[in-house]
């Protein structure tokens, strides 16, 4: 049975898989499982390392430490799945988190206390924009976009069908537009799926869905 994890390990971190050493922060860790209940789900392996070799842990706490961040600290709270697996002598305590289908997207703490929605883009948790949040909604609530094909919005797509990407700050200075039609274009795009958020360490960019 332990099989089932050392393959899980191989995969190394991705969108739907994390590894923690241990737990000392709840806050911490409840952006990881918002993160992949916003996302498509995943799995939390506490008692690896980066690298993904096993360290080991006291299950029992690490279990009542998740717990902790999934009941007070992740806004609504989030269910999870747990599971102890003994690899050679060692603990390694599995959190599945299933993917959101509800009405509203969970939150969690920032560094500064301050709530707010993560998702989970390859490795890495990030935090939403509200570009995001409001196309969100819009697919989950929306009645549908009517969008008129304006200069605008065929200068973005023009632009992007010859560039890779490009910023909030740049699409802006590119149409002459203020914050609120940006803001708004790109909202729409997105819902209509011609447009994608590009989350990043640094930036936030936008590109076309291929």
């Amino acid at each position: 049975m332990s099989r089932y994890i050392l393959n899980l390990i191989l995969q190394g971190e991705n969108q739907q898989l994390d590894f923690k050493h241990s737990i000392t922060d709840s806050k911490k860790i409840a952006r990881t499982l918002v993160a992949f209940a916003n996302t498509d789900g995943g799995k939390l392996l506490v008692g690896v390392r980066d690298n993904g070799s096993i360290a080991g842990v006291q299950s029992e706490e690490e279990f009542y430490m998740v717990q902790a961040a999934a009941d007070l600290y992740c806004k609504p709270p989030i269910s999870f799945e747990s599971k102890v697996w003994d690899i050679k002598g060692k603990s390694v305590l599995e959190i599945t988190v299933k993917k959101n289908e509800n009405n509203k997207l969970h939150e969690a703490p920032d560094k500064e206390g301050k709530y707010k929605v993560y998702i989970r883009v390859n490795d890495q948790n990030f935090i939403v924009n509200n570009i995001y949040l409001k196309a969100w909604n819009k697919k989950k609530f929306g009645k549908g976009v009517l969008i008129r094909y304006m200069k605008e919005e065929k200068l973005l797509l023009e632009y992007l069908a010859q560039n890779p990407s490009i910023s909030f700050a740049g699409f802006r200075r590119l149409a002459k537009l203020s914050s609120y039609k940006a803001e708004k274009i790109l909202v729409n795009l997105i819902v209509l799926n011609l447009v994608e958020i590009v989350f990043g360490e640094n930036n936030t960019e936008y590109k076309l869905v291929k």
